[in-house]
C-alpha cells in the first residue's frame, strides 16, 4: 500500500533525487512547481520500490504522474492503481511524454487510453539558441535587442534575496494593468509567484533582474529540471518599457550554467498570443504530453 504525504518544502532533497536522475524533462516535475502550487493541487508524494510517486486534485479530480524512478515500474502501477481504487475514483495519470507513453504501453499494452492536449505542451529550447540568438529565424530578435540597447540604460543583476521587495513590487503593478484579481487563473499564478519568491533560497531558484534607468523592468526565476534541462518559471516584465521581455529572456539565457542543453519555458495554455511569442524563438522540441486512463474508464479532459 502506497503512502502518501502532502508535499512540503523540507522535501526537496527527497523529491529532487528521482526527479535529478530522472531523463524527463517536463516543468511539471520542478520541485518549485509542485511546491508552489500544491495549494491548488493538494499535491502529495510518496517513494516505494525505487520510485517517486506523485498525486494531484485537479478540478476535483484524481490524477497522478507517471513514476519516475527505477524498478519495477508494473508493480508500482498496479499500487497506484489500487489507490485510486481506493479513493474511488478511475485512474488516470497527467504530463505523459512520449516516452513515458511508449514505456507504459510496453508495460501494460493497449490497457491505456491517451489524449494529447496541445495547450499543456512544454516548449524546449536549446540554451545556445536563447543565449545568442544565432541564425536567420531569429534576426529579428536580433534586431530589437539592438533597438532595446540603443533606447535604454540599464543592466542585468542576480535576483538575489535582497531584491526580491522589487520583484513583488513589479508583479503588483502588473497585476494591477492585468486585473489580475479578478481572473482565477492570474490570481493562482501570482499566489504561486508570491509563494516562491518568499522561499527563493529554500526552493533552491536561480533568477535575474532587468534594470532601467535604475529601476526595475523585468525578472525571470526558475530551476533544474534534471540534469540537462533548466526550467523557467516565471518571466515578467513592464509592458510600457519595448524588449524589457525580450532582454530579460536574452540575459537570463546567458546566465543559465552551460551544462544545461534545453531551457524549458512551459506552455502556452492555448494563449494565442503566448503561442505566437514561444513559437518565434524556434523551439527545439515541442514535448507533447498526454493524460493516459485505463480504457475500461471514460476519458474527460482535465485542465490544470
Amino acid at each position: 500500500m502506497l503512502s502518501f504525504k502532502d508535499i512540503d518544502i523540507k522535501d526537496k532533497e527527497v523529491i529532487t533525487s528521482y526527479t535529478q536522475a530522472s531523463p524527463q524533462r517536463n516543468c511539471d516535475l520542478s520541485f518549485s512547481n509542485l511546491c508552489s502550487w500544491r495549494f491548488l493541487y493538494n499535491t502529495q508524494f510518496a517513494t516505494q520500490d525505487g520510485f517517486l510517486i506523485l498525486k494531484f486534485w485537479a478540478e476535483g479530480k484524481l490524477v497522478y504522474m507517471t513514476p519516475i524512478g527505477n524498478g519495477d515500474m508494473k508493480k508500482v502501477l498496479d499500487e497506484m492503481m489500487e489507490d485510486a481504487a481506493q479513493e474511488g475514483e478511475r485512474f488516470c495519470m497527467l504530463g505523459v511524454s512520449d516516452s513515458m507513453r511508449a514505456d507504459l504501453e510496453a508495460i501494460m499494452p493497449d490497457e491505456f487510453h491517451f489524449e494529447a492536449d496541445r495547450d499543456y505542451a512544454d516548449y524546449l529550447y536549446l540554451r545556445t539558441d536563447l543565449a545568442t540568438l544565432a541564425g536567420k529565424k531569429l534576426q529579428a530578435k536580433r534586431n530589437h535587442l539592438n533597438k532595446f540597447r540603443r533606447t535604454y540604460n540599464y543592466e542585468y543583476v542576480p535576483l538575489t534575496p535582497d531584491r526580491i521587495r522589487e520583484c513583488l513590487d513589479l508583479e503588483a503593478e502588473w497585476c494591477k494593468a492585468n486585473n489580475c484579481n479578478q481572473h482565477e487563473g492570474t490570481g493562482n499564478e501570482r499566489r504561486a509567484l508570491t509563494y516562491a519568491l518568499h522561499h527563493f533560497e529554500a526552493l533552491g531558484l536561480t533568477g535575474g533582474i532587468l534594470h532601467v534607468d535604475n529601476r526595475i523592468a523585468a525578472f525571470t526565476f526558475g530551476m533544474p529540471i534534471n540534469q540537462d534541462t533548466f526550467g523557467v518559471h516565471v518571466e515578467k516584465a513592464d509592458t510600457h518599457i519595448d524588449g524589457a521581455y525580450a532582454m530579460i529572456n536574452y540575459e537570463f539565457a546567458n546566465h543559465i550554467p552551460e551544462q544545461y542543453t534545453y531551457i524549458n519555458r512551459e506552455e502556452d495554455l492555448g494563449i494565442e498570443g503566448l503561442r505566437k511569442a514561444k513559437l518565434s524563438y524556434q523551439p527545439a522540441i515541442i514535448l507533447e504530453k498526454y493524460i493516459a486512463c485505463l480504457k475500461e474508464a471514460p476519458v474527460e479532459p482535465v485542465k490544470w
